[in-house]
């Protein structure tokens, strides 16, 4: 048996367990093989005396029998190397989980064979991984264990949250949905009254959980709401765009001065024949534009807008009445 088959079987056996009854074709999605497959390995697993069957009909599908559990203890060296570089021990113990993921790794580490022991500890030393971005203490989040317990239990949360526009200070009733930690910093996703929305943990001025559970939106994925959200923003966010000219050493630079997506757009850049690199790139305002692009200095060139020309010109003339 190749080892791709066997480690597909050893899924298939941990989905049905984790799982409960699943179907040819959502073992099929799963493990992203053709429901042919999965009848084959359904066979394979029978021929190996595993206690699984099937049920006909619309509410069918696969099932291991009552009471058995996998003893499956067969992790390969990538595996285990990679479990000492999943966890986040600062972020962990905002949560409150610092302890157990420690505990978790010892009981790992004792578990694991005396060669694969050593390759996963080498790993732990040898890489770490910081979430936070530079330059940026990290926020406080004082409610974030409360936020964290609402998520964890399904109940309503009330929150007196600090917003940017007016009224600053308003009182929620939400459906805590779940946590994202981006860039070191801690935002709840979750249901008002009539929306999904993103509230910045560390905006929270005070936070009750009630009794009272929600039910969660069906088929809701928060990996794949946060992915559309931040896409979302980024539409909303850049409404313009501006047609810039670069010198050799303001395209080196670029990148560094610029969010990606601003620095992706400057990839489609074409050359003219004096060796710069014109550039249309996508901009929030003219104002922030003209912040922007003043930290390149007399390495970049606005062609177009006409406005965003003219606020550059304007600031560099104040610049030169004070400097000159």
């Amino acid at each position: 048996m190749g080892r791709v088959r066997a480690s597909r079987l050893v899924s298939l056996l941990l989905l049905l367990q984790s799982k409960g009854r699943m179907t040819a074709q959502a073992l099929a999605d799963e493990l992203e093989v053709s429901v042919r497959t999965i009848y084959r390995d359904v066979e394979s697993l029978h021929g190996a005396g595993v206690p699984l069957y099937g049920d006909a009909g619309p509410s069918g599908g696969y099932q291991l029998l009552d009471g058995y559990r996998t003893r499956l203890t067969g992790l390969t060296e990538q595996e285990a190397e990679s479990l000492f570089l999943a966890g986040l021990p600062g972020p962990a113990a905002e949560l409150g989980l610092g302890d157990a993921v420690a505990a978790t790794q010892l009981k790992l580490m004792a578990a694991l064979p005396s060669p694969m022991r050593d390759r996963a500890s080498r790993m732990a030393t040898r890489f770490h991984l910081d979430a936070p971005a530079w330059y940026y203490d990290p926020e406080r989040s004082p409610f974030l264990g409360v936020v964290a317990d609402a998520v964890w239990r399904e109940r309503l949360l009330e929150v007196s949250y600090r917003r940017w526009r007016a009224p600053e200070d308003v009182t929620r009733v939400l459906r805590p949905l779940g946590l994202v930690l981006k860039a070191g910093r801690w935002y709840l996703v979750a249901q008002g009254s009539t929306r999904i929305s993103t509230y910045r943990v560390s905006q929270i001025q005070a936070a009750t959980v009630s009794e009272e559970s929600f039910s969660r939106p069906e088929g809701f994925d928060l990996a794949a709401h946060w992915t559309a959200s931040l896409e979302d923003f980024q539409a909303r966010q850049y409404t313009g765009s501006a047609v810039i000219r670069l010198s050799p050493a303001g395209w080196e630079a670029f990148g560094s001065h610029v969010l990606p997506v601003v620095a992706r757009a400057a990839e489609e850049s074409v050359v003219d024949d004096d060796g710069f690199f014109v550039a249309t790139i996508p901009i929030e305002s003219v104002a922030h534009a003209t912040g922007m692009l003043l930290r390149l200095g007399g390495e970049v060139e606005v062609l177009e807008p006409e406005e965003l020309r003219e606020q550059i010109a304007d600031a560099v003339r104040r610049l030169a009445s004070i400097y000159l």
